[in-house]
């Protein structure tokens, strides 16, 4: 489906793949495919042959737009996404791609190799680099706050990752009315006060809990989110002035 991006109802779902363009509303996804449409890697297997220990420093990335600098961390906890990642930084892969699909108080997703020179019809959201999914790595520490770095994912069963696709949740700050509907809703998840104090405080998208893999988050740059979520966008929410990427290791 075209209109792909991440987004639950109340009954909650698995997104980022899927949202009406006429409203910021999300919308169930009848087949419950994942938000943006993400890769169309081959079937789910192990990503990445060798997995670095799960020890030392964050490895931290700085991803420079055209709307400012975003440093984000990637978590060591959830090694296949964080060498994944890595290992397209420093090939360049992200190098002069674009943030193709924004949606304000959801997020901002780019990665698609196909945006990079796209012409200003292009449909994007497609495309995938060279290999298979990345498994999924959900962990319960590890949620949709605001600058929660995380993986886009189409329609599988296993819920594996795209192996270039990623988005950064900006959301919104969440009352304890719709927090208790989350509560009821995502049995996935257990959420304990300090996640909920900071939905509610800084906001996010909890409603993607524990069905897409978050493995890193931003920590400097939050205000870039904001702006970049308030461009003009045109069709399936791309906006209107592209919003170009180039990444770079600081560590």
């Amino acid at each position: 489906m075209n209109k792909k991006i991440i987004w639950v109802s109340l009954a909650f779902c698995t997104m980022l793949f899927s949202l009406n363009a006429q409203t910021k509303k999300p919308v169930i996804n009848k087949n419950k495919s994942a938000p943006v449409k993400a890769a169309t890697a081959k079937t789910a297997g192990t990503a990445l042959k060798k997995i670095t220990a799960v020890n030392g420093p964050e490895k931290l990335v700085e991803i420079v737009t055209n709307y400012g600098t975003m440093v984000a961390k990637l978590y060591n906890s959830t090694p296949l996404h964080r060498d994944n990642f890595i290992k397209l930084v420093k090939e360049g892969f992200y190098d002069s791609l674009l943030f193709h699909r924004v949606i304000n108080q959801f997020m901002i997703q780019g990665g698609d190799p196909n945006s990079k020179g796209a012409t200003e019809t292009a449909m994007l959201g497609n495309g995938s680099a060279p290999g298979e999914r990345i498994p999924a790595e959900f962990k319960p520490m590890f949620f949709h706050k605001k600058g929660a770095l995380a993986a886009a994912r189409d329609n599988n069963a296993e819920k594996a990752s795209s192996n270039c696709q990623f988005y950064i949740v900006q959301g919104k700050p969440q009352t304890d009315a719709e927090l208790d509907q989350i509560k009821k809703s995502n049995t996935l998840v257990n959420y304990n006060d300090a996640q909920m104090e900071i939905y509610k405080r800084i906001g996010g998208s909890p409603f993607l809990d524990q069905n897409y893999t978050v493995f890193g988050e931003v920590i400097s740059g939050l205000e870039v989110i904001d702006r970049i979520t308030k461009v003009n966008i045109s069709a399936n929410n791309r906006p209107q002035e592209n919003v170009v990427m180039k990444m770079r290791l600081l560590n």
